[in-house]
């Protein structure tokens, strides 16, 4: 999709350009403007590259038929394990920062505990910087994004204890 204001021509290198940006980065909606042109570029997830959803894995119990454990236990061999813990999701779609400027030391480490309200991290979101704070009182087991990369609303960023 592109919008225009005024006269200018849209270049459809650029609209290549953004469109491989949307598919390198896994973004969903892309927008730039320049000089009286604006160019928003999205679109929409399929089945296949929609949010992963973690759930508890289901246990299997065989008390009663000793002939269906067997069955039972490759299915849930095959099965990953979902995190143990409390994902902390991003609120919003922006680019994640671990430590407040370049250099300095990171919010958090894996193995930290951290206090309800501590800053965790910030998202970047229309050149605001917007911390984000710990729900409650834990221990950070995985920090599951990098340093100045961007995320989507709904997206895990970090597992507490």
């Amino acid at each position: 999709m592109a919008e225009t204001k005024g006269s200018t021509s849209i270049d459809p290198r650029l609209v290549r350009k953004l469109a491989d940006i949307l598919t390198d980065t896994g973004l969903t909606e892309i927008e730039v403007e320049q000089e009286g042109l604006r160019i928003r570029v999205a679109r929409e997830l399929t089945a296949a590259a929609a949010p992963v959803t973690y759930a508890a894995a289901p246990v299997a119990v065989a008390a009663s038929a000793p002939a269906a454990a067997p069955q039972a236990a490759p299915a849930a061999a095959e099965t990953p394990a979902a995190p143990v813990g409390e994902a902390v999701k991003s609120p919003m779609v922006g680019t994640v920062y671990l430590q407040a400027k370049p250099g300095d030391d990171p919010f958090i480490r894996v193995g930290d505990r951290v206090s309800a309200g501590q800053t965790l991290l910030i998202v970047e979101a229309m050149k605001t910087m917007n911390p984000i704070a710990s729900p409650r009182a834990g221990v950070v087991l995985q920090i599951l994004v990098d340093d100045a990369t961007p995320v989507e609303f709904g997206e895990p960023l970090v597992i507490l204890e």
